[in-house]
């Protein structure tokens, strides 16, 4: 491992739209005028993503300590990416149950401002010491369509091919696998049904069930690899009757109809993420996932601690479609701190950010939760990539990586991209009625002047 993350790289990322809970009904304590103030945390925890919580208990203690009078109500929503998404709504829908801290995906930002779920936080940023460490463009992630700032990024992370080395083996395939193109990593799949028939070939994430995992590591890691996008961020329209959204519905299609992928009653249930993390790769049942950098970190400590996965796991590029410049692509997002709208103690609410994502505490949470830093005294800490093998990689894809489109209605544009993939699934439409259907929904959505054809 190098002593020092890429800080050129780290630098120029280009961060854009970058868990059972209470129901007591109780709002935020008294205001900071006096008397006791409690201030609730909302935020997610799986089986498998327990480092923030793990986190946040310790930013609590630390808080508490130091600031008498106020009660950090740390209130994990248990629950898959999209539920987390709805569960979340439903508390933001009254002052009574609105959190004062929410865990926010970049990419709900611009609606949840737009929403009045949050608040708005330059004044406070203004006078935090830490704000200048955080890199300029991973400032971007939280700001709304207003350009004021909503969130305070926590990290970011890239996607690419995991692969088990022990299942290569018995397949034939080499153990420093690199696919040029889609064909070979469908290629690499078919080896591994025919050698290795017990084990799933591949994983590509289709199913509506799996929410932003779907649209995000599954349609997204195919669409950008191709010559089309999903947004023509010169117009500022959403590209529509493209080849390349055709020809990702086709890749997913194929792995489906060709038993390639899991099958349905696991693809399309919503624990699916987790059963990945924690099960399918760990047991040695799935040869090849496409995912997020953030898996390691549920393999090096905690309850799915796999001792074995830096010598067991293999990672490559996703190749883009036929080979094409620059050979390979990614995606990034991000997760950030932002106080809510409701807030009763504003200030102290903002001050808990500042202590969950200080120095220290933001160390914990991006080694142990597989994060691209994005602070920069936690990016040039040498214990920072000395602490995870695979730092180094997923840093590497920052030069080939894509973003979601920051708008508004993405989040219900990416709901008609779940549909379309969960149709190749199930076999129900062939991809030129889903790329059809999706067409006319999003032209329902954003209307037919913000679009164009790909």
């Amino acid at each position: 491992m190098r002593g020092k993350p890429a800080l050129g790289i780290l630098g120029v990322v280009a961060l854009t739209a970058l868990a059972g809970c209470s129901d007591d009904g109780s709002s935020s304590g008294d205001d900071a005028s006096g008397g006791a103030t409690t201030v609730k945390v909302a935020y997610q925890k799986t089986t498998a993503f327990h480092q923030l919580d793990d986190m946040l208990q310790k930013a609590k203690t630390e808080f508490e300590a130091a600031h008498k009078g106020i009660t950090i109500d740390l209130q994990p929503i248990e629950a898959e990416q999209d539920q987390y998404f709805t569960k979340l709504a439903l508390m933001n829908g009254s002052d009574k149950t609105a959190p004062d801290v929410i865990y926010e995906d970049t990419f709900q930002i611009r609606s949840d401002a737009a929403a009045g779920y949050l608040l708005p936080i330059d004044e406070y940023l203004g006078k935090w010491e830490d704000w200048g460490q955080f890199y300029e463009n991973a400032k971007q992630a939280g700001l709304g369509d207003d350009g004021k700032t909503y969130g305070v990024s926590m990290g970011t992370d890239t996607r690419a091919l995991f692969y088990n080395k022990d299942i290569f083996a018995k397949a034939g395939l080499p153990a420093d696998w690199q696919p040029k193109s889609w064909d070979d990593v469908l290629a690499a799949a078919r080896a591994v049904k025919e050698k290795v028939p017990d084990v799933t070939p591949l994983n590509v994430y289709a199913g509506k069930a799996a929410g932003e995992a779907t649209t995000m590591q599954g349609f997204e890691m195919l669409l950008y690899g191709t010559a089309d996008t999903l947004y023509d961020t010169d117009q500022s329209k959403w590209v529509v009757g493209s080849q390349g959204f055709k020809d990702s519905l086709g890749f997913l299609e194929t792995i489906y109809k060709d038993k390639l992928a899991p099958p349905l009653d696991q693809a399309l249930d919503a624990s699916i993420g987790s059963r990945v993390s924690t099960e399918l790769l760990p047991q040695g049942k799935l040869a090849i996932a496409l995912d997020g950098s953030w898996l390691p970190g549920g393999w090096i400590s905690g309850e799915n601690a796999w001792p074995e996965w830096d010598k067991t796991m293999g990672f490559a590029k996703m190749p883009t479609q036929n080979g094409d410049a620059p050979g390979a692509t990614s995606m990034s997002g991000g997760w950030t701190l932002a106080v809510g709208s409701h807030a009763k103690n504003p200030q102290a609410a903002f001050d808990f950010i500042t202590t969950a994502l200080n120095k220290e505490n933001t160390f914990k949470y991006d080694t142990e939760n597989s994060q691209i830093a994005v602070r920069k005294d936690v990016a040039e800490d040498p214990a920072y990539t000395a602490y995870n093998p695979s730092f180094e990689f997923f840093s590497s894809l920052v030069d080939v990586t894509h973003f979601r489109p920051a708008t508004p209605d993405y989040s219900q544009i990416s709901s008609n991209i779940q549909v379309a993939a969960e149709a190749m699934a199930t076999g129900q439409q062939s991809p030129e009625d889903a790329a059809k259907a999706y067409d006319t929904a999003v032209k329902g959505i954003v209307g037919d002047d913000k679009t164009t054809t790909g």
